[in-house]
């Protein structure tokens, strides 16, 4: 499980310095989403850490704050761009 929450949790900051470099709007955009979803999988993945007793309350909630905030960041920063792209 801890493995699984590193590679999903690492994704995140991947995809999204990646998605510095995306080739187009789309490509963009397609990166956050890709972030987005290991951000969710993340969350995922601390639960089921937290309720089987592999990391204890104090850490999980530092932890399941910012992981929730990342969430919020990214669906905040998809949906303007979803937004910006139906004006066009």
């Amino acid at each position: 499980m801890s493995k699984q929450l590193l590679r999903c949790g690492t994704s995140i900051g991947a995809n999204t310095r990646e998605s510095k470099n995306a080739q187009s709007r789309m490509d963009f955009l397609n990166k956050l989403n890709i972030a987005l979803k290991e951000a969710d999988e993340t969350d995922y993945w601390l639960d089921l850490l937290h309720t089987t007793g592999y990391i204890e309350d104090r850490l999980y909630n530092s932890i399941e704050a910012d992981c929730k905030e990342l969430v919020a960041i990214l669906v905040s920063i998809i949906k303007k761009l979803k937004e910006k792209k139906e004006l066009q």
